[in-house]
Protein backbone atom coordinates (compact mmCIF):
# COMPACT_ATOMS: atom_id res chain seq x y z
CA UNK A 1 0.00 0.00 0.00
CA UNK A 2 2.91 2.62 0.80
CA UNK A 3 4.57 1.95 -2.53
CA UNK A 4 1.85 2.53 -4.33
CA UNK A 5 0.39 5.10 -2.29
CA UNK A 6 4.12 7.16 -3.25
CA UNK A 7 3.73 6.09 -7.08
CA UNK A 8 0.77 7.85 -7.18
CA UNK A 9 2.16 10.83 -4.91
CA UNK A 10 4.93 11.04 -7.64
CA UNK A 11 2.85 10.72 -10.31
CA UNK A 12 1.02 13.64 -9.09
CA UNK A 13 4.02 15.95 -8.67
CA UNK A 14 5.56 15.21 -11.95
CA UNK A 15 3.27 18.12 -13.85
CA UNK A 16 4.14 20.22 -10.82
CA UNK A 17 7.96 19.87 -10.89
CA UNK A 18 7.53 20.40 -14.84
CA UNK A 19 4.99 23.83 -14.60
CA UNK A 20 7.71 25.02 -12.28
CA UNK A 21 10.55 24.85 -14.64
CA UNK A 22 8.28 26.87 -17.37
CA UNK A 23 9.85 30.38 -18.19
CA UNK A 24 7.85 32.82 -16.66
CA UNK A 25 9.32 35.29 -18.94
CA UNK A 26 7.62 33.66 -21.76
CA UNK A 27 3.96 33.76 -20.30
CA UNK A 28 4.74 37.45 -19.45
CA UNK A 29 5.64 38.06 -22.95
CA UNK A 30 3.32 36.15 -24.96
CA UNK A 31 -0.06 38.67 -24.53
CA UNK A 32 2.37 41.60 -25.38
CA UNK A 33 3.88 39.70 -28.52
CA UNK A 34 0.43 38.74 -29.31
CA UNK A 35 -1.20 42.10 -29.70
CA UNK A 36 2.29 43.74 -31.85
CA UNK A 37 1.72 40.42 -34.26
CA UNK A 38 -1.96 41.17 -34.60
CA UNK A 39 -2.14 44.96 -34.85
CA UNK A 40 0.87 46.55 -35.72
CA UNK A 41 2.89 43.89 -37.28
CA UNK A 42 0.37 41.84 -39.30
CA UNK A 43 -1.26 45.26 -40.68
CA UNK A 44 2.04 46.56 -41.76
CA UNK A 45 3.05 43.72 -44.00
CA UNK A 46 -0.38 43.19 -45.19
CA UNK A 47 -0.26 47.52 -46.02
CA UNK A 48 3.30 46.56 -48.19
CA UNK A 49 2.03 43.71 -49.82
CA UNK A 50 -1.20 45.16 -50.65
CA UNK A 51 1.00 48.59 -52.35
CA UNK A 52 2.02 46.16 -55.17
CA UNK A 53 -1.36 45.22 -56.28
CA UNK A 54 -4.55 46.58 -57.41
CA UNK A 55 -7.58 46.04 -55.51
CA UNK A 56 -11.65 45.73 -55.49
CA UNK A 57 -13.78 48.46 -53.73
CA UNK A 58 -13.74 46.07 -50.87
CA UNK A 59 -9.47 45.83 -50.77
CA UNK A 60 -9.27 42.36 -51.99
CA UNK A 61 -6.31 42.08 -54.54
CA UNK A 62 -7.08 41.75 -58.27
CA UNK A 63 -3.91 42.10 -60.27
CA UNK A 64 0.09 42.71 -59.31
CA UNK A 65 0.84 46.00 -60.84
CA UNK A 66 4.69 45.78 -59.37
CA UNK A 67 5.50 49.82 -58.51
CA UNK A 68 3.06 50.98 -60.47
CA UNK A 69 1.37 52.63 -56.96
CA UNK A 70 4.52 54.46 -56.28
CA UNK A 71 4.97 56.18 -59.81
CA UNK A 72 1.31 57.35 -59.96
CA UNK A 73 1.79 59.04 -56.56
CA UNK A 74 4.91 60.59 -57.29
CA UNK A 75 3.98 61.74 -60.54
CA UNK A 76 0.64 63.02 -59.57
CA UNK A 77 0.60 66.63 -58.87
CA UNK A 78 -1.56 66.94 -55.93
CA UNK A 79 0.43 64.19 -53.98
CA UNK A 80 3.48 66.02 -54.44
CA UNK A 81 1.45 69.29 -53.24
CA UNK A 82 0.10 67.09 -50.08
CA UNK A 83 3.75 66.43 -49.61
CA UNK A 84 4.58 69.54 -49.29
CA UNK A 85 2.06 70.93 -47.18
CA UNK A 86 2.89 68.30 -44.62
CA UNK A 87 6.92 69.61 -44.78
CA UNK A 88 5.54 73.05 -44.46
CA UNK A 89 3.24 71.86 -41.70
CA UNK A 90 5.99 70.58 -39.91
CA UNK A 91 8.19 73.52 -39.89
CA UNK A 92 5.26 75.90 -39.07
CA UNK A 93 4.03 73.74 -35.98
CA UNK A 94 7.10 71.59 -34.01
CA UNK A 95 9.78 74.32 -33.78
CA UNK A 96 7.18 76.93 -32.27
CA UNK A 97 5.62 74.33 -30.20
CA UNK A 98 8.84 73.48 -28.09
CA UNK A 99 9.99 77.11 -28.16
CA UNK A 100 6.85 77.67 -26.70
CA UNK A 101 6.17 75.56 -24.10
CA UNK A 102 9.84 75.95 -23.12
CA UNK A 103 8.79 79.29 -22.47
CA UNK A 104 6.04 79.15 -20.41
CA UNK A 105 7.52 76.88 -18.45
CA UNK A 106 10.55 78.85 -17.92
CA UNK A 107 8.16 81.51 -16.75
CA UNK A 108 6.05 79.12 -14.54
CA UNK A 109 9.09 78.53 -12.21
CA UNK A 110 9.95 82.11 -11.65
CA UNK A 111 8.85 83.60 -8.42
CA UNK A 112 6.47 85.86 -9.85
CA UNK A 113 2.63 86.08 -8.24
CA UNK A 114 0.11 84.18 -9.63
CA UNK A 115 1.79 81.62 -11.06
CA UNK A 116 -0.20 78.53 -9.86
CA UNK A 117 -3.08 79.69 -11.85
CA UNK A 118 -1.19 79.91 -14.86
CA UNK A 119 0.54 76.89 -14.48
CA UNK A 120 -3.02 75.36 -14.74
CA UNK A 121 -4.01 77.85 -17.98
CA UNK A 122 -1.23 76.57 -19.78
CA UNK A 123 -1.45 72.96 -19.42
CA UNK A 124 -5.18 73.18 -19.69
CA UNK A 125 -5.17 72.20 -23.41
CA UNK A 126 -4.01 68.97 -22.88
CA UNK A 127 -7.36 67.87 -21.44
CA UNK A 128 -9.38 68.91 -24.66
CA UNK A 129 -10.18 67.12 -27.03
CA UNK A 130 -9.52 67.51 -30.91
CA UNK A 131 -13.47 68.02 -31.59
CA UNK A 132 -13.66 70.23 -28.86
CA UNK A 133 -10.94 72.61 -30.10
CA UNK A 134 -12.13 72.33 -33.56
CA UNK A 135 -15.62 73.60 -32.29
CA UNK A 136 -14.12 76.13 -30.37
CA UNK A 137 -11.54 77.64 -32.83
CA UNK A 138 -14.31 76.67 -35.84
CA UNK A 139 -16.38 80.00 -33.95
CA UNK A 140 -13.14 82.26 -33.80
CA UNK A 141 -12.60 81.75 -37.31
CA UNK A 142 -16.33 81.66 -38.59
CA UNK A 143 -15.41 84.73 -41.53
CA UNK A 144 -18.65 86.56 -40.61
CA UNK A 145 -19.96 85.72 -37.23
CA UNK A 146 -16.34 84.97 -35.73
CA UNK A 147 -14.82 86.80 -32.79
CA UNK A 148 -11.10 87.24 -34.79
CA UNK A 149 -13.30 88.84 -38.03
CA UNK A 150 -15.50 91.27 -35.54
CA UNK A 151 -12.82 93.97 -34.73
CA UNK A 152 -11.56 93.59 -38.27
CA UNK A 153 -15.22 94.37 -39.65
CA UNK A 154 -15.87 96.95 -36.56
CA UNK A 155 -13.12 99.24 -37.79
CA UNK A 156 -13.99 99.05 -41.70
CA UNK A 157 -11.62 95.85 -42.46
CA UNK A 158 -12.33 93.66 -44.96
CA UNK A 159 -13.09 89.85 -43.18
CA UNK A 160 -9.78 87.28 -43.22
CA UNK A 161 -11.21 83.80 -44.33
CA UNK A 162 -9.11 82.09 -41.97
CA UNK A 163 -9.91 78.56 -42.99
CA UNK A 164 -11.65 79.05 -46.46
CA UNK A 165 -8.70 81.24 -47.84
CA UNK A 166 -6.08 79.19 -49.65
CA UNK A 167 -3.14 81.48 -48.36
CA UNK A 168 -4.18 81.34 -44.63
CA UNK A 169 -6.15 77.82 -44.33
CA UNK A 170 -2.46 75.97 -43.68
CA UNK A 171 -1.43 78.67 -41.40
CA UNK A 172 -4.75 79.19 -38.83
CA UNK A 173 -4.81 75.39 -38.88
CA UNK A 174 -0.70 75.49 -37.82
CA UNK A 175 -1.78 77.95 -35.26
CA UNK A 176 -4.50 75.88 -33.70
CA UNK A 177 -2.40 72.79 -33.93
CA UNK A 178 0.49 74.73 -31.90
CA UNK A 179 -2.69 75.67 -29.18
CA UNK A 180 -3.78 71.75 -28.64
CA UNK A 181 -0.31 70.11 -28.20
CA UNK A 182 1.13 73.22 -26.35
CA UNK A 183 -0.24 71.24 -22.76
CA UNK A 184 1.66 68.29 -22.96
CA UNK A 185 4.84 69.52 -24.04
CA UNK A 186 4.60 72.29 -21.55
CA UNK A 187 4.04 69.88 -18.28
CA UNK A 188 7.07 67.61 -19.77
CA UNK A 189 9.20 70.77 -20.00
CA UNK A 190 8.23 71.72 -16.44
CA UNK A 191 8.79 67.92 -14.94
CA UNK A 192 12.33 68.58 -16.29
CA UNK A 193 12.86 72.09 -15.30
CA UNK A 194 11.75 70.97 -11.43
CA UNK A 195 14.71 68.14 -11.50
CA UNK A 196 17.65 70.99 -12.14
CA UNK A 197 19.35 71.38 -9.16
CA UNK A 198 19.42 74.64 -7.35
CA UNK A 199 23.48 74.71 -7.04
CA UNK A 200 23.62 75.34 -10.79
CA UNK A 201 21.76 78.36 -10.69
CA UNK A 202 23.38 78.90 -7.74
CA UNK A 203 27.11 79.18 -9.53
CA UNK A 204 25.35 81.72 -12.51
CA UNK A 205 24.88 83.81 -9.79
CA UNK A 206 28.13 83.46 -8.43
CA UNK A 207 30.25 84.34 -11.85
CA UNK A 208 27.27 87.39 -12.57
CA UNK A 209 25.34 85.34 -15.52
CA UNK A 210 22.33 86.88 -16.56
CA UNK A 211 19.10 85.60 -17.43
CA UNK A 212 19.98 84.41 -21.00
CA UNK A 213 23.26 83.01 -20.16
CA UNK A 214 21.22 80.99 -17.41
CA UNK A 215 19.16 79.67 -20.12
CA UNK A 216 21.34 78.54 -22.84
CA UNK A 217 23.96 77.40 -20.52
CA UNK A 218 22.79 75.76 -17.77
CA UNK A 219 18.70 75.29 -18.01
CA UNK A 220 18.67 74.18 -21.80
CA UNK A 221 21.49 71.71 -21.82
CA UNK A 222 20.21 70.08 -18.52
CA UNK A 223 16.51 68.97 -20.01
CA UNK A 224 17.84 68.48 -23.52
CA UNK A 225 16.82 64.81 -22.75
CA UNK A 226 13.20 66.55 -22.26
CA UNK A 227 13.57 69.04 -25.40
CA UNK A 228 13.94 65.76 -27.39
CA UNK A 229 11.38 63.78 -26.17
CA UNK A 230 8.99 66.50 -26.65
CA UNK A 231 10.24 67.50 -30.31
CA UNK A 232 10.37 63.74 -31.27
CA UNK A 233 6.75 63.43 -30.19
CA UNK A 234 5.88 67.10 -31.97
CA UNK A 235 7.60 65.89 -35.19
CA UNK A 236 5.70 62.36 -35.31
CA UNK A 237 2.45 64.05 -33.93
CA UNK A 238 2.78 66.42 -36.92
CA UNK A 239 2.37 63.47 -39.31
CA UNK A 240 0.07 61.60 -38.24
CA UNK A 241 -2.42 65.05 -37.82
CA UNK A 242 -5.73 63.81 -39.17
CA UNK A 243 -8.41 64.69 -36.52
CA UNK A 244 -7.77 69.01 -36.73
CA UNK A 245 -7.70 69.09 -40.89
CA UNK A 246 -10.84 66.49 -40.88
CA UNK A 247 -13.29 68.83 -39.08
CA UNK A 248 -11.76 72.25 -39.53
CA UNK A 249 -10.90 72.20 -43.37
CA UNK A 250 -11.39 68.67 -44.75
CA UNK A 251 -8.66 69.72 -46.59
CA UNK A 252 -9.67 72.51 -48.30
CA UNK A 253 -9.55 74.94 -49.56
CA UNK A 254 -7.82 74.13 -53.06
CA UNK A 255 -6.35 71.13 -51.74
CA UNK A 256 -4.20 73.74 -49.74
CA UNK A 257 -4.22 71.77 -46.20
CA UNK A 258 -4.44 68.31 -47.53
CA UNK A 259 -1.82 66.45 -45.55
CA UNK A 260 -0.50 63.22 -46.59
CA UNK A 261 -2.44 61.30 -43.81
CA UNK A 262 -5.66 62.86 -44.68
CA UNK A 263 -4.56 62.01 -48.61
CA UNK A 264 -4.18 58.58 -47.39
CA UNK A 265 -7.66 58.77 -45.59
CA UNK A 266 -9.57 59.75 -48.60
CA UNK A 267 -8.03 57.44 -50.75
CA UNK A 268 -8.49 54.13 -48.82
CA UNK A 269 -12.36 55.13 -47.06
CA UNK A 270 -13.77 57.49 -49.75
CA UNK A 271 -12.46 56.83 -52.83
CA UNK A 272 -11.90 52.92 -51.92
CA UNK A 273 -7.93 53.27 -53.71
CA UNK A 274 -6.54 50.51 -51.45
CA UNK A 275 -3.79 49.89 -53.67
CA UNK A 276 -2.84 53.45 -54.09
CA UNK A 277 -3.54 54.09 -50.16
CA UNK A 278 -1.30 51.41 -49.31
CA UNK A 279 0.86 52.57 -51.03
CA UNK A 280 1.20 56.10 -49.11
CA UNK A 281 1.08 54.47 -45.92
CA UNK A 282 4.45 52.73 -46.85
CA UNK A 283 5.81 55.76 -48.39
CA UNK A 284 4.60 57.83 -44.82
CA UNK A 285 5.98 55.26 -42.90
CA UNK A 286 9.54 55.66 -44.78
CA UNK A 287 9.36 59.27 -44.27
CA UNK A 288 8.72 59.38 -40.67
CA UNK A 289 11.36 57.08 -40.62
CA UNK A 290 14.06 58.85 -42.17
CA UNK A 291 13.06 62.37 -41.10
CA UNK A 292 12.83 60.78 -37.35
CA UNK A 293 16.43 59.45 -37.51
CA UNK A 294 18.12 62.28 -38.90
CA UNK A 295 16.55 64.36 -36.11
CA UNK A 296 17.92 61.33 -33.84
CA UNK A 297 21.10 62.27 -35.38
CA UNK A 298 21.16 65.49 -35.24
CA UNK A 299 20.58 66.13 -31.94
CA UNK A 300 21.85 62.94 -29.69
CA UNK A 301 25.07 65.13 -30.25
CA UNK A 302 23.40 67.87 -27.71
CA UNK A 303 21.49 65.97 -25.31
CA UNK A 304 23.39 65.94 -22.06
CA UNK A 305 22.53 63.38 -19.22
CA UNK A 306 22.96 63.97 -15.78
Amino acid sequence: MEYIHDAVQDTAEAPVSKTKRLPLWIIYLLPSMLIFLIFTFYPFVKTLVTSFFATTNTGALTQFVDIQNYISLFTDPKYLQNLGNTLLYLVLTVPLTVIISLMLAVLSCSNLPGMGVFRTIFSSTMGISVAAGSVFWNLLFHPTAGLLNHPISSLGGRPVGWLTDANCALLSVSAVSIWMNIGFSYLVLMGGLKNIDDSHYESVEIVGGGFFYRLFKVTIPLISPSLFFVFTTALIGAFQSFGLIDMLTAGGPNNSTNLLVYRLYKDAFVNFRIGSASAQGVVLFLLILLVSQLQTKLTERLVTYQ
